[in-house]
């Protein structure tokens, strides 16, 4: 995309390897560095390297979740915290304040029962918000005040410069909040409320699962929505130029200036989070555990060497999200495979050449193989593959977050592990991994799969335990007791009086979230996405 004169290219500068899995926030710690989370459990910090001062090196490893971290916040110096101090909530319902200078974990804050979604601090008091639809303050290390903000998760919490909080939500609204006393609701998104942050002297700015950023005056009024992700948008940041920056599920980062997108940076994964530096640059977090900065200054480019490394990254990535004919075109076999005599007239192989799957049909008279032509799709037994987010699956499901709240797609292929599917779809939903069971058994039930026994060996990577429970013990059973659920059997949508209903691979699968009765906030089987 051309660029406006007054707003050059943003290239790579430098790439932060360290984690382990998915880099799921950032932080930025003012002059001393940048702070990262992980699925991986840990968070790291990364200071200025000394010798080449464009680059970054991972001089903290805080150890202390034990299950994946997610929102992040930065306590600047103060005599507590001579150096500064990071805040940090995790999918274990945790809040962990660390002291930066000694990498020590201060300060455990217990309370919330679901995972954490976010963090920001007031004055000396830390805020959080979790799925469990509260908002919780903290004083040196206590609780002091709690309340139910929403009544569906609170995806992000973020203090504006006047002094307010805002809250972002699954009920697709933002809430202006004056302690306990909410302002103003504004609503608008059609979807889940991801990300949030202040523009300073416009307003709030939210990124929403909708596909879409909103700018919003403290009024309610929306001053400009912006609209180009193809998914989810998880997170978006603003600099005091007035650009912003936006993460998707899209695998991009979005510029913004004036309402209008100046140039997307390609990702080899979704983006998780995006933020700005002081000085311009943009720092993002991606789902292959690599922290990234980009730079608009000439000076702060990465060498030749490592920019063509970038290319390379991401022609492999999208080499291997690449199908033909519902094949993965990694997965076919090379030229290579064109050696091998056919066994009879007519007989098609397809095989891969560069980024293209290529047809060839034996020729039994001549003994060699003819090319057909470039393969573009698949049959699939004269059906069309349903499609989400770009790619073609066997299946795409219905899923019904609560009453009033927007269905979620849970994609599915049959040559799929019904246990993975499930565990990646519930960590990219922000749902608690409780629910894994119910979801794996709704799988098997509507591709008519044989049972799947339960693995009791498995351990799950961000918890290491066979499934999370919040707030029990991990040897306790994966089920929640007594689930409130509603199981629509398959109906072709064309004869289903249901409103909405979409004819998949000509059957409609619905599937309805349990609730935990424990939970008032989850009447109506409302959960966080």
């Amino acid at each position: 995309m051309s660029m406006e004169i007054d707003c050059p290219e943003y290239k790579l500068s430098c790439e932060l390897r360290g984690h382990e899995d998915d880099v799921r926030g950032i932080c930025i710690c003012g002059s001393a560095g940048i702070a990262t989370s992980s699925r991986d459990q840990t968070v790291r910090f990364w200071s200025l390297d000394q010798s080449e001062k464009r680059k970054y090196e991972s001089s903290k490893i805080f150890l202390g979740h034990s299950s994946f971290v997610g929102p992040l916040a930065w306590i600047p110096p103060n005599e507590e915290f001579p150096e500064g101090g990071i805040v940090s909530g995790g999918m274990d319902t945790l809040v962990l304040v660390w002291n930066l200078n000694t990498g020590e974990k201060v300060q455990t804050l217990r309370g919330h029962k679901l995972q954490i979604t976010g963090v920001a601090l007031d004055g000396q008091d830390i805020v959080s918000c979790s799925i469990d639809c509260t908002l919780r303050r903290w004083k040196e290390g206590q609780a002091t005040d709690s309340w139910e903000a929403h009544k569906s998760a609170i995806q992000a919490v973020v203090k504006l410069p006047s002094g307010e909080l805002v809250t972002g939500s699954s009920d697709t609204t933002l809430k202006l909040w004056s302690g306990r006393k909410c302002l103003h609701t504004f609503a608008g998104h059609t979807d889940t409320v991801r990300g949030l942050a202040a523009m300073h002297g416009l307003g709030i700015l939210s990124a929403s699962h909708d596909g879409s950023i909103r700018l919003w005056a403290l009024t309610g009024e929306v001053l400009i929505e912006m609209v180009g992700h193809t998914s989810i948008v998880y997170s978006v940041d603003s600099h005091v130029s007035g650009l912003i920056v936006s993460g998707s599920e899209d695998c991009s980062a979005k510029i913004w200036k004036d309402g209008v997108c100046i140039q997307s940076i390609e990702h080899p994964g979704c983006v998780w989070d995006a933020k700005f530096l002081e000085n311009g640059d943009i720092v993002t977090a991606c789902s292959d555990g690599v922290v990234r900065i980009w730079t608009s200054h000439q000076d702060r480019v990465a060498d030749p060497l490592d920019l063509k490394s970038y290319v390379s990254q991401l022609n492999r990535y999208k080499l291997s999200k690449k199908r033909v004919g519902g094949l993965k075109l990694e997965d076919l076999p090379g030229l290579e495979a064109l050696q091998v005599p056919g066994t009879s007239d007519g007989q098609t192989k397809v095989v891969r050449e560069g980024d293209n799957g290529v047809a060839y049909a034996w020729n039994l008279r001549e003994q060699k193989w003819n090319k057909i032509g470039e393969v573009v799709d698949g049959p699939d037994d004269g059906l069309k593959r349903p499609v989400l987010d770009g790619l073609e699956y066997d299946y795409v499901f219905d899923v019904d977050i609560g009453d009033g709240e927007p269905v979620r797609k849970l994609p599915y292929n049959r040559s799929d592990n019904p246990y993975a599917t499930a565990d990646k779809w519930l960590l990219k939903e922000n749902l608690p991994l409780s629910y894994r069971q119910q979801v794996v058994e709704f799988i098997l039930q509507n591709t008519g799969q044989s049972v799947v026994a339960f693995d009791s060996s498995f351990r799950d990577p961000y918890t290491g335990s066979s499934a999370y429970i919040p707030g029990e013990p991990s040897n306790r059973s994966a089920i929640p007791s007594k689930p409130i659920f509603k199981h629509i059997p398959k109906v072709c949508a064309r004869n289903s009086s249901l409103k909405g209903s979409k004819c998949i691979n000509h059957s409609f699968f619905f599937l309805k979230i349990p609730c935990y009765e424990k939970f008032p906030c989850f009447l109506s089987s409302r959960l966080g996405s």
